[in-house]
């Protein structure tokens, strides 16, 4: 008979936010299919399961119903959808993120963002890049590319984090719900007002694209596009960003064969399977299955780890390792199957392409002072929270 998976009564979601690795090195050793008994949820942690439940809607459904997003967000999202319903949202945002559009409009408008947010910095000082350069510029470049100019970055973070922490409120906290339900008011105001603006001048933003289709979605799923948009939009720029920089100050001779390379777009694809900025997504079984020889049944909620499958032994050499010229060179960061991260070409453009060789042009010499003030947070979504720099 076969047997459900183990159960792991020792983890917390403490544990897993404060750093995960240790415990996803332990698990694809000892246990690559185990359920959390802290989370209710069954994790796999090796790249081939990651990428097979994400690879089969039909057996692994995004519509989970224990899932607090749908509370988070007020809407039932296009994350939490499958097939035809999926697709048709999905591609209601498409235009905005078509390739033209990105090397004319986006492109250029990061350029911009970019030049006016690094040239305030300091030379000489100190700075946390986490609220003085990466969030900020994180949203901006969204608020602009959604049709959101109005929202200030602060709104913008604030409400991206609101959401996040909405989404990942497993313990079903009445606070974190009750900020979530004053953010999405907040946002649902703005979208309100910038509506006519839309409609009356059409542009290639995600907003005004989803308003002025032939064949336009629901307005509350076009709010909820946007919202699903600002919740992960924003965290994912941001903690790359900061994460590629860790890890080439990290390693000077690194960076400095990067510089001389030009190979921005290699370490930007390294540091994001190094800590993939989403680490983890959930999906729920549509019937009894198997994964591994242990019985998934019917309802169960899986969580895929794609940080852990990035550090897969079996795929990478010393997958802990921040190496640019590592070979192969391969990550589920993005996500695989139809729910493909549809800013993917976006945030490689912004970071890997704008910002990385702007700022190293501005602050050639720059260096962490103490790697020991980086402090890096997030189970769902991960990233420094917290990185001192001095600039120069």
């Amino acid at each position: 008979m076969t047997k459900l998976a183990p159960i792991d009564d020792t983890i917390t979601l403490a544990d897993l936010t404060n750093d995960p690795f240790p415990i996803y090195r332990r698990l694809r050793r000892d246990a690559p299919v185990v359920h959390v008994a802290s989370m209710g949820r069954t994790l796999v942690t090796k790249a081939a399961d990651t990428k097979y439940v994400k690879d089969n809607p039909k057996l692994f459904s995004s519509d989970d119903p224990k899932t607090p997003m749908t509370r988070a967000f007020q809407a039932h999202t296009l994350m939490r959808k499958d097939g035809a319903d999926h697709m048709r949202e999905r591609m209601a945002m498409a235009p905005a993120f078509a390739p033209k559009v990105i090397k004319e409009d986006w492109v250029p408008a990061y350029e911009r963002i970019a030049e006016e947010y690094v040239a305030r910095l300091p030379l000489g000082e100190v700075v946390d890049l986490f609220p003085m350069l990466a969030g900020p510029y994180a949203a901006r470049g969204l608020a602009v590319l959604l049709g959101m100019e109005e929202a200030t970055d602060t709104q913008m973070q604030c409400w991206s984090q609101t959401l996040i922490d909405g989404a990942g409120n497993f313990g079903l906290r009445d606070d974190l719900f009750a900020a979530s339900d004053a953010a999405n008011t907040e946002m649902n105001a703005l979208l309100d007002a910038a509506r006519e603006r839309h409609l009356v001048t059409p542009n290639s933003s995600a907003y005004s694209v989803m308003l002025n289709a032939q064949d336009p979605i629901e307005m509350s799923q076009i709010y909820a596009n946007i919202k699903i948009a600002i919740g992960g939009g924003i965290n994912e720029p941001r903690d790359a960003l900061l994460t590629i920089l860790c890890g080439l100050l990290s390693n000077p001779d690194q960076l400095a064969e990067v510089k001389r390379k030009g190979d921005w777009d290699k370490a930007f694809e390294e540091g994001i399977r190094w800590v993939a900025p989403i680490s983890a997504s959930g999906r729920v079984t549509t019937q009894d299955t198997e994964i591994r020889g242990h019985l998934i049944p019917k309802g169960e909620t899986v969580m895929t780890i794609q940080a852990s499958a990035n550090r897969d032994e079996e795929i990478h050499e010393n997958g802990e390792a921040f190496m640019v010229y590592r070979s192969p060179s391969t990550h589920q960061s993005f996500g695989n199957g139809p729910h493909f991260c549809q800013g993917t070409h976006v945030a490689r453009r912004a970071v890997g392409q704008v910002m990385l060789p702007m700022l190293f042009d501005r602050f050639p010499n720059m260096r962490i002072p103490n790697h020991d003030d980086v402090i890096w947070r997030g189970f769902g979504f991960r990233g420094p929270v917290q990185m001192p720099v001095l600039l120069q």
